[in-house]
């Protein structure tokens, strides 16, 4: 993959992929996310949080990705990624087959690729500020896009914590948990999503779609 970063062109291929779930540091947000999946089938989790193993080929900046049926959705996560020596922060989707979740949170998170948006800022340059930065997601509904998705990094665990959890070292990569859905998690074919930086008036967007495959018997 190839990222732009305010020092210039980054090109990486990681070694390993983490999804961390459950990642809410205010318990209630937890219990709710819990509660949310619930509705729709998934069990709670064993505990929290959850750093699950995928596949780092799942990581994909292809604006359109193809999954089997109609039953998925993304989820716009802090994305972090360890390259020569240096940590540097972006932007991710944990696109997730709502219907194979409701069997197992650890199959649906590796059956579907994770969109990854083209740019990454130094985590350094937001150590003084991470609870600040804006994570934003839509869907088109009806045609129109509708607020999926609206709130702060304040919400999510510190991101330190997230990648000692995790045993974060160079050539890892992991998206680091996301926000409750605004009316509940739902399919949605597409989907954008932005992080941004009030301290610097930074932003960084992406949008892809999906193409459902026929799931064959």
């Amino acid at each position: 993959m190839k990222f732009t970063t305010s020092e210039g062109v980054l090109e990486s291929t990681p070694q390993r992929l983490i999804v961390a779930g459950w990642t809410g540091r205010n318990k209630a947000a937890v219990d709710h996310h819990i509660a949310e999946l619930e509705a729709i089938g998934v069990p709670a989790p064993s505990t929290v949080p959850l750093y699950y193993q995928c596949a780092p080929e799942l990581l994909t900046q292809a604006p359109q990705i193809q999954v089997v049926g109609k039953e998925t959705s993304g989820e716009a996560e802090p994305f972090l990624i360890g390259i020569n020596g240096r940590i540097w922060l972006g932007l991710a989707s944990d696109h997730t087959d709502r219907a194979l979740e409701t069997y197992s949170v650890a199959h649906s998170k590796q059956i579907a690729a994770k969109p990854v948006a083209g740019e990454l800022w130094p985590f350094e340059s937001v150590l003084g500020h991470p609870d600040e930065i804006v994570l934003q997601s839509w869907i088109l509904d009806g045609g129109a896009w509708t607020l999926y998705q609206d709130g702060t990094l304040a919400a999510i665990r510190p991101l330190r914590d997230l990648m000692d959890g995790a045993n974060f070292q160079d050539g890892t990569a992991m998206l680091c948990g996301t926000l409750p859905a605004i009316g509940g998690v739902r399919p949605a074919a597409d989907f954008k999503m932005r992080m941004y930086d009030p301290k610097t008036s930074r932003e960084i967007t992406w949008a892809y779609s999906t193409l459902a495959l026929d799931a064959v018997a």
